[in-house]
């Protein structure tokens, strides 16, 4: 297994990562107003944003109420405080949402404390720290498996480079480690390019790396976006519903948090979409059959922070990733990348403060 892993690095060494026309399709509008945040926390900083059942929950960077989460509706209305402030966290919050699989219940939500994971309680009422032991690095960047290639635990990137499991006891096994600081990570719907279908994918914005990571620990180099900051696969069924409540969100710091319509994303299903920190660009990274190509797709209002895809199978009642929309059916891993995606956090943000700002 592992001489494959190194096989498929050389492999895709091989492959032209190309630029290719800019198709600004993706247009975005404000979800949860600066003027409900400032109401609420007397800050307007968005940073953290994750999916949480019944709500969105969020947090906002350095200065007031820095380490107190905020919840909104699902119209991104309502904003109010969400559980207690959060013990020695300070910085970039990342913030994202269990599945309710691999022994983790739904929709808790797990936030960056420094070099290690805490947990709130979906209802807010219940928090603490998570993790069993401190992290090598600070906490950059929490996403949940979906598909089983990681057993459904929680993945975690660091600061230091290092990629952690870590299981529903809050107990971390480092994965492996790319040699730089790492946030953004994603996990493939379906087959990219030479990448099997499942696999984690993990950006670092300082050189812009995309690296796919197996689940032994091997890694591959896919390309470069510059100043890589969130990564989000496209979900395969997004907008299927019809529900408004599909779509793209994303922090935008320092004003708002904003959204893009799930038919903005109609032409990049299953494609990786990444966002540049500092040129405020969103490409889509795209398998031609051949090479990996990108292509500018839009542009945020502001400078990007925590971004997520909310599908169908999320929304409706009875869904799950396992269980296609409540239909009774448990697909073959085959077709798991036709199964629902349902949320994807996108990019780690947490603990440091850039030079940019």
């Amino acid at each position: 297994m592992i001489r494959q892993s190194r096989l498929l690095t050389a492999l895709c060494g091989s492959f032209a990562f190309l630029s290719a026309p800019a198709f600004a399709t993706v247009s975005f509008s404000t979800f949860v107003s600066g003027s409900d945040l400032n109401s609420t926390l007397s800050n307007t900083a968005a940073i953290g944003f994750a999916y949480a059942g019944d709500k969105f929950v969020g947090s906002v960077y350095f200065g007031a109420n820095n380490n107190q989460l905020y919840q909104t509706d699902l119209s991104g209305g309502n904003v109010k405080k969400f559980g207690a402030p959060i013990p020695t966290a300070s910085g970039e919050l990342y913030v994202s949402s269990s599945l309710g699989l691999g022994g983790f219940a739904s929709r808790d939500i797990f936030v960056s404390q420094g070099n290690d994971v805490y947990r709130v309680s979906k209802d807010g009422l219940t928090q603490g720290t998570f993790t069993t032991s401190p992290l090598s690095g600070a906490v950059r960047g929490i996403a949940f498996d979906p598909y089983g290639s990681y057993n459904f635990n929680m993945i975690v990137t660091t600061t230091s480079g290092a990629v952690y499991v870590v299981d529903s006891s809050g107990t971390p096994t480092l994965l492996t480690n790319v040699g730089e600081d790492t946030e953004g990570l994603s996990f493939a719907p379906k087959a990219f390019g030479p990448i099997p279908a499942g696999t984690l994918v993990v950006g670092s914005e300082g050189s812009g790396t995309l690296r796919a990571i197996s689940p032994i620990g091997g890694i591959t180099v896919i390309g470069a976006v510059a100043s890589a900051e969130m990564l989000n696969f496209v979900p395969i069924n997004l907008g299927v519903s019809g529900n408004p409540v599909e779509g793209f969100y994303s922090a935008n710091y320092p004003d708002n948090v904003v959204k893009a319509k799930a038919s903005d994303f109609s032409a990049y299903l299953g494609d990786l979409v990444v966002t540049g920190e500092t040129t405020h660009l969103l490409s889509a990274v795209h398998w031609d059959g051949s090479q990996f190509i990108t292509s500018l797709i839009g542009q945020l209002p502001s400078q990007p922070e925590d971004g997520i895809f909310v599908t169908a199978d999320i929304i409706k009642p009875g869904c799950s990733l396992t269980n296609s929309c409540g239909n009774g059916r448990v697909p073959e891993p085959s077709s798991l990348p036709l199964a629902a995606l349902g949320l994807l956090a996108i990019s780690g943000v947490t603990w440091r403060a850039r030079l940019a700002r």
